[in-house]
């Protein structure tokens, strides 16, 4: 028996691992880049944009692995639980760009307890635990 299968640990899930955890680092700078902004240094709106459109980036490339992982390992919470994800930060990233800050700010703090707790998670545990498969 394949020692991947069989400790609940499949290449899907590795890569799933990877992404959230690049996504984890990426969403950590941005409110760093915020208070660089909101302390008078302007650079700080150029990185936060940017960290807005790599941390953006990065959860819709980890919404995909989230599908092959949905399909190659029959698990849908790992996709739900990006998907939610996803649209928090979508919501997040065009409530910033319009300025309204009464959303992005406790939006943009939501989202980054979710994905910690996300990133805990799939780490925590290996697939077939996960899935009480």
């Amino acid at each position: 028996m394949d020692t991947a299968v069989d400790s609940g640990t499949r290449p899907s899930w590795w890569v799933y691992r990877a992404v959230v955890s690049a996504h984890v680092v990426v969403i950590s700078g941005q409110p760093v880049f915020a208070g660089v902004l909101l302390s008078g240094g302007y650079d700080g709106l150029r990185l936060h944009a940017a960290g807005a459109n790599a941390t953006t980036s990065l959860g819709y490339v980890q919404l995909v692995v989230a599908i092959v992982v949905w399909v190659r390992a029959r698990r849908a919470w790992p996709f739900l639980a990006t998907l939610a994800l996803v649209a928090a930060e979508t919501v997040q990233y065009f409530a910033g760009m319009a300025g309204a800050l009464w959303l992005h700010l406790p939006l943009g703090v939501a989202t980054i307890a979710g994905l910690v707790v996300q990133f805990v998670d799939v780490w925590r545990r290996s697939l077939r635990e996960a899935g009480g498969e």
